[in-house]
């Protein structure tokens, strides 16, 4: 029984889980709990990472951690409260982008792009490109890749700091080995149909977590917030372009007749 158990756990990390609709939850504030996402392949001469988040957190804290052997630090993504920065790492190399609006208890998309044949790194945040930046570091990340989410690696798969955790929620994360075109990340971010992560993949994921994580259905607003209750007497907003009843108008018509 327990082969048996064993068995159909490898088949199922093997195939990859469909997290499409879901959230992982990162409920508390530890030394310890995390997500390790298993790449598809290792061969990347060039990636390019996106992934949602909510948090109220008012310190550093990780979004994203690929060590390698080498290089603890090898690709990060990393909020720096001192700074007021989202750091992009490559190969313990960095550049910063401050001046965003990283609200707390909001929903933010961002995506990071590294091209290692030009060493050029730029952030997508909400929508919006960031200039594009420079690091001196233009070999392909292949070393052993260990990918984790809700901690940030001070080693090779550990050394993690609670002052670094995550705390909040995470999803719809997509890794590329390549740098995806401004159509692709203008899709994900508006959560369009677009072309999946062929390293990691929301909806195929494979993945293992530790300790407290919890995964979750995500909750998503109702976008009919101004339509009125049907029976309620409440007038309708008026749709642009088009004339609302007569009964409605704020005014009265008089007709005459000859």
């Amino acid at each position: 029984m327990k082969f048996l158990v064993f068995l159909m756990i490898m088949v199922s990390n093997a195939a990859g889980m469909d997290l499409s609709g879901k959230m992982f939850v990162f409920p508390q504030e530890t030394n310890t709990a995390h997500v390790k996402l298993i790449p598809a392949n290792v061969n990347l001469q060039s990636l390019t990472v996106c992934h949602r988040s909510f948090t109220d957190l008012k310190r550093d804290h990780s979004l994203f951690s690929l060590s390698s052997t080498n290089d603890h630090n090898h690709f990060l993504v990393f909020m720096n409260w001192a700074k007021q920065e989202i750091q992009s790492h490559v190969h313990n190399l960095f550049v910063g982008y401050g001046g965003l609006d990283y609200a707390p208890n909001k929903w933010h998309s961002i995506c990071t792009t590294w091209n290692s044949s030009s060493g050029l790194v730029q952030m997508w945040f909400n929508g919006q490109p960031l200039v594009i930046k420079y690091i001196a570091f233009t070999l392909p990340l292949t070393t052993n890749p260990i990918i984790i989410v809700g901690q940030e690696q001070d080693s090779h798969g550990g050394g993690f700091d609670a002052k670094q955790s995550f705390v909040g929620m995470m999803c719809d994360v997509h890794m590329w080995n390549y740098v995806i075109s401004p159509c692709e990340i203008q899709k994900y971010m508006k959560e369009k149909n677009f072309t999946p992560g062929n390293v990691l993949n929301w909806a195929a994921l494979n993945h293992q977590k530790t300790e407290k994580v919890l995964t979750e259905n995500k909750q998503i607003g109702c976008h009919a917030d101004d339509a009125p209750t049907p029976g309620s007497g409440e007038n309708p907003t008026p749709v642009r372009g088009v004339a609302p009843p007569l009964s409605q108008m704020p005014f009265n018509l008089y007709f005459l007749t000859t």
